[in-house]
């Protein structure tokens, strides 16, 4: 665990002294868990957005994408169930007076339980190789289906508690496993209550008239109450996609771990209307898709697991998370959801308009059902950056940061740097710089010896560095180093832009899929 810890505190060290993210209105001692984007992070940001919307959207011809505004109409969230229950189950510790979602406290434990199933089965399967069958061990091995079998007993004992509303049952079973404050090891706990998420805000000129709003809570209800203007105009036919990327505002009460739970967050989502009937179809799909586009960005296989929800949120009737192994442990990066029907139905309720689909080949109408896929920007852009950072030991014995990000997210696709700053090397390194940047991010950087250059543009996760030499004045070649293996080859500067295209071009790497 200490290690796991140090990992992360690197991270966030990292991030802040490269340019990645800084503490928000950091001179007034900051906001608890509001974060700025910073120059580099910026720019991962955008690639990530960038990378997600090409898949999602320009990819599928039956997809397409808006951006609707973060201000509602106050009466979308008393239809989408956010007035009423929109809500985290928070407990306070009494003695070390932290505050924790209690639902979090029991998953973090049955979490600790499935680790423990994991080591066994790890001994067992170095211990039997090739021979080892994993179902078979887990089903007979009574260690191991104690663990995992108290899990789900632990699970769904909790999601029956939060869905009956009986929060004394959950506080009952945080007492019953002796679930301590993480910080202090008290368990001396308060009663569980729920706690509204949503930020309320006014509209208007004065108080007397100002209407009560909120700002979102979620982008999706943005879709739904432009489904029909986007199915028209579009003259779209089911099955079809509405995708959108933007801001969302939670009042997380228990907001930590950096940028993975934050007051102010970004999501991409995109909802798949389908025709009744048809949606675990989709949902299959999606789940498939989704984890394949994952996959595409080569941060391992093994860092990616799906988790079933055992506790279904009041629209769904089926959903699951994509979880990543972040330095923190396995934890949601992305929610798919069959949606039902529930969304636009209860739009249709309280706004007294059809929100329905003709469907010519069966010539009547109805309500589509809807398959969400909703993945956190900022968690995604933790995903990628935390898995990255990586410190490596060299062949003579040094050490190098380096940022292994996927070179079609990197916030510098190259740095250009002059060997030195005379003989006229400067100037040529310059025209390169401007020959390249139409195409690609590039940065050139002529401080420091050459060796320190290149550590710092491997702390950038910068995949290549092209140094221009007196040997470049002669013959118009340049060396070019790569990131990853530190290798260098000798190359004509009219081969960089398609070297450096065939690393970082997103057709390239989302071919993967």
């Amino acid at each position: 665990m200490a290690k796991q810890e140090d990992i992360f505190k690197n991270v966030i060290s990292h991030a802040k002294e490269y340019g990645f993210i800084f503490p928000s209105s950091e001179i007034y001692d900051g906001l608890s868990a509001v974060y700025d984007y910073a120059q580099n992070g910026v720019e991962l940001k955008k690639n990530i957005r960038d990378y997600w919307w090409k898949s999602m959207v320009q990819m599928h011809e039956n997809i397409v994408g808006i951006d609707a505004a973060i201000f509602m109409h106050p009466t979308t969230w008393k239809a989408s169930g956010h007035v009423d229950a929109f809500n985290d189950p928070l407990i306070d510790n009494k003695d070390s007076k932290k505050r924790y979602r209690a639902d979090v406290l029991i998953e973090d434990y049955a979490e600790k339980l499935n680790q423990k199933a994991q080591k066994e089965i790890e001994k067992a399967k170095a211990r039997f190789g090739d021979a080892f069958d994993e179902a078979q061990y887990v089903a007979t091995n009574e260690r191991v289906k104690g663990y995992l079998d108290q899990k789900t007993a632990i699970l769904q004992r909790m999601a029956k508690g939060l869905d009956s509303g009986d929060l004394a049952d959950v506080k009952a079973l945080i007492e019953e496993l002796e679930i301590a404050c993480p910080e202090s090891g008290s368990k001396n706990w308060t009663e569980v209550r729920q706690f509204n998420l949503m930020f309320g805000t006014k509209l208007g000129a004065s108080a007397d008239t100002a209407m009560d709003l909120y700002l979102r809570p979620e982008t999706a209800q943005g879709i739904f109450v432009n489904f029909l203007n986007v199915q028209k105009t579009g003259r779209m036919k089911i099955p079809f996609g509405i995708a959108q990327t933007g801001k969302a505002f939670r009042n997380e009460i228990v907001a930590r771990q950096f940028i993975f739970r934050m007051r102010e967050f970004e999501q991409m989502e995109m909802q798949f209307f389908v025709k009744p009937g048809e949606e675990m179809k989709w949902y299959e799909y999606w789940k498939e898709t989704r984890l394949k586009w994952h996959n595409s960005l080569g941060l391992g296989a093994e860092n990616y697991r799906f988790h079933d929800h055992e506790k279904l949120a009041h629209y769904a009737n089926a959903a699951a998370d994509i979880e990543f192994n972040f330095p923190f442990g396995f934890k949601e990066l992305e929610g798919i959801h069959s949606r039902t029907d529930f969304d636009l139905k209860a739009h249709e309720q309280f706004s007294g308009k059809k929100l329905q689909y003709f469907d010519t080949e069966e010539n009547r109408n109805y309500v589509p059902y809807v398959v969400e896929t909703s993945v956190g920007l900022d968690r995604m852009f933790l995903a990628v950056f935390s898995k990255a950072l990586q410190e490596e030991t060299l062949e003579d014995g040094s050490t190098r940061t380096v940022l292994r990000l996927p070179s079609v997210l990197a916030p510098t696709k190259a740095a250009v740097l002059p060997l030195v700053k005379k003989d006229g090397l400067p100037e040529v390194a310059r025209e390169i710089v401007d020959d390249l940047k139409w195409d690609f991010n590039v940065a050139y950087d002529e401080k420091d010896a050459v060796g320190r250059r290149y550590r710092r543009q491997d702390a950038l996760g910068t995949p290549f560095c092209i140094t221009v030499d007196h040997q470049t004045l002669e013959d118009k070649t340049v060396t070019i180093r790569h990131r990853d293996t530190m290798e260098q080859q000798r190359v004509a500067i009219s081969e960089l832009r398609g070297i450096i295209n065939n690393e970082v071009s997103m057709r390239n790497w989302l071919m993967k899929m």
